[in-house]
């Protein structure tokens, strides 16, 4: 007698599954897009090095620049211990840097560096590269709608 998961293994791939309630959960069908989006990042990405998390990091420094470490940390949900050892990285790199603040030596306010400048506009190109890549399939109209329907949901 075969064992189930024997029997499992020798289903072709092609073969339809039914998922039943996943098929309308919300929650699925993000972290299912979600696992789908890091595969392509990475691949993509590998070339200069860079994970996801950093890109967040590095653009908001972009577009905040003297943002503090919390502030950053608190804007893109990362735990302070996290972002602490990811900025030292992004310094090691020369990409950020670090600039006491006038107030409170204690914080940090946070720059690119013209390296880490220059190196995100070409990250911004690998992204750009990558949506067009994910959304394909849909027309821009519908692109915006999903942008927009997924910031309502992460502003819940």
């Amino acid at each position: 007698m075969r064992s189930p998961k024997r029997k499992e293994r020798e289903m072709p791939l092609s073969a339809a599954v039914d998922f039943g309630p996943l098929d309308d959960s919300v929650g699925y069908l993000v972290r299912r897009a979600q696992v789908i989006v890091f595969q392509r990042f990475f691949k993509l990405f590998a070339e200069v090095d860079v994970r996801p998390a950093q890109y967040s990091v590095l653009t908001v420094i972009e577009r905040n620049p003297g943002l503090s470490q919390n502030q950053l940390a608190a804007a893109l949900g990362i735990k302070k211990t996290n972002l602490v050892a990811m900025i030292d990285a992004l310094e090691e790199r020369g990409l950020a840097q670090r600039t006491p603040t006038e107030n409170d030596r204690r914080c940090h306010a946070l720059f690119l560096t013209p390296r880490g400048a220059a190196f995100v506009a070409k990250l911004h190109r690998l992204d750009a590269t990558l949506d067009q890549q994910l959304t394909s399939a849909l027309s821009a109209a519908e692109r915006r709608q999903l942008c927009e329907a997924l910031r309502r949901v992460a502003d819940a």
